[in-house]
């Protein structure tokens, strides 16, 4: 039995596993194959405006599209602040999005309204976003604490 999940983001330090996570997941993702809720983003790089692709999470519940940074200030996180749009892919099918991030109050809304409701669809989400994440579901105003959040909008 699994005790209570540490909850701390450790800023700027990726879990080790995260890069070969990254590795394997890139060109699956590319191919269309399915993993969950996982596509991929595409977000100009900050310093070299050269185009930067990381898997990441879209959270999709009641009209609203979005994503948080589970392990705080990544690379991907800073680069989408800067540009302030991307592309998002899976497969064949691209969308060119803008996205916004959340205040704290907006944030904690996010995680209330749809991070919350998705993970609990499923006893296996409910555990990939407490253990693996390191969100705590029943603490929304801490979970959005030193971890980024973007909704996703069209980009007009």
């Amino acid at each position: 039995m699994l005790g209570r999940p540490n909850y701390r983001v450790d800023r700027g330090r990726l879990p080790w596993w995260v890069p070969y996570f990254n590795r394997v997941a890139k060109p699956l993702l590319a191919l269309g194959v399915p993993m969950g809720p996982d596509l991929l983003i595409t977000v100009q790089g900050r310093k070299t405006g050269l185009p930067r692709t990381t898997p990441v999470t879209i959270c999709e519940y009641g009209g609203r599209r979005g994503l948080i940074s589970p392990f705080g200030e990544s690379n991907w996180a800073r680069n989408l602040r800067a540009a302030g749009t991307a592309t998002i892919s899976f497969g064949r099918r691209r969308e060119r999005v803008r996205a916004v991030e959340l205040t704290h109050e907006e944030a904690v809304g996010f995680v209330c309204d749809v991070i919350v409701p998705i993970a609990r669809r499923s006893r296996f989400g409910n555990w990939f976003v407490r253990y693996v994440d390191r969100i705590d579901l029943d603490n929304p105003e801490e979970a959005v604490l030193g971890r980024p959040v973007f909704e996703i909008l069209p980009d007009t």
